[in-house]
């Protein structure tokens, strides 16, 4: 059994737990702490040590990983979303080595929830390329092929009418304007046929919390590809975190 920590940085909480990655289980209580307001380095690395201490002598030795909001290009934060401006351009991988004392794997949080719907959920199994997109504050992406992760795709940034899809189509957005889950599914189908368009996946897969939703809107979607929602939800984080700590 090969076991590894999951860390999952989000503009509101930090989650982590130990997961058993032959199976996809977590073997501890899953954590969960406020990320601290302003979301500063210094106060995000000290949360995250602060969780690992609260789950206790099992994770010592293990591989680690960890995820966070932003572009993650060789060990650096190259974008923020929901947290300081300070980030941007920060050897952020070095900056959690040096204070919890080992080696990490740092990556973007919707692409290790792209590996962990892969590896253990709605995408296991599927050749081809599979398309994750997570509707929340924003919209975050994922692609994976035949099972590897092409990183850093920011498919809620595509221009649709002018404008950032994300700023129309997420569900922040659907918030923000009370629309009808039919009016929101019109503007999802505009997004996932130029998707589909540009990159004829074989797979969508819809993340985020109201993919718990999904019967409102998923079927008043008409596409050529088929668009499941995802099964692993406030775990996938922290699965695929744990999942690429131990394949890399």
């Amino acid at each position: 059994m090969a076991q590894a920590l999951g860390i999952d940085i989000g503009g509101t909480g930090i989650k982590g737990a130990i997961v058993d990655t032959t199976t996809g289980e977590l073997l501890s209580e899953r954590l969960k702490l406020p990320t601290p307001d302003g979301g500063e380095p210094d106060a995000i690395v000290q949360t995250v040590i602060e969780l690992i201490a609260q789950l206790g002598d099992g994770t010592k030795g293990l591989p680690v990983g960890v995820t966070f909001p932003a572009i993650v290009k060789n060990g650096r934060t190259m974008s923020a979303a929901n947290v300081s401006s300070k980030w941007i351009g920060l050897e952020a991988e070095k900056l959690f080595e040096n204070a919890l004392g080992r080696e990490i794997h740092f990556i973007n949080d919707a692409d290790a929830a792209g590996i962990a719907e892969a590896r253990y959920g709605a995408a296991k199994g599927v050749a081809g390329l599979v398309l994750l997109t997570t509707l929340g504050t924003g919209i975050g992406s994922a692609l994976i092929y035949n099972g590897v992760l092409i990183p850093n795709a920011e498919l809620g940034h595509i221009q649709i009418g002018g404008k950032d899809a994300e700023k129309r189509a997420s569900y922040a957005a659907k918030e923000r304007e009370h629309l009808s889950w039919k009016s929101w599914a019109d503007r999802l189908q505009k997004y996932y046929t130029h998707l589909e368009f540009l990159f004829s996946p074989d797979l969508f897969i819809v993340g985020g919390g109201v993919s718990k939703s999904y019967q409102e809107f998923l079927p008043l979607l008409k596409l050529n590809t088929p668009i499941v929602p995802a099964t692993l939800r406030n775990n996938a984080g922290i699965l695929g975190a744990a999942e690429l700590a131990v394949s890399k």
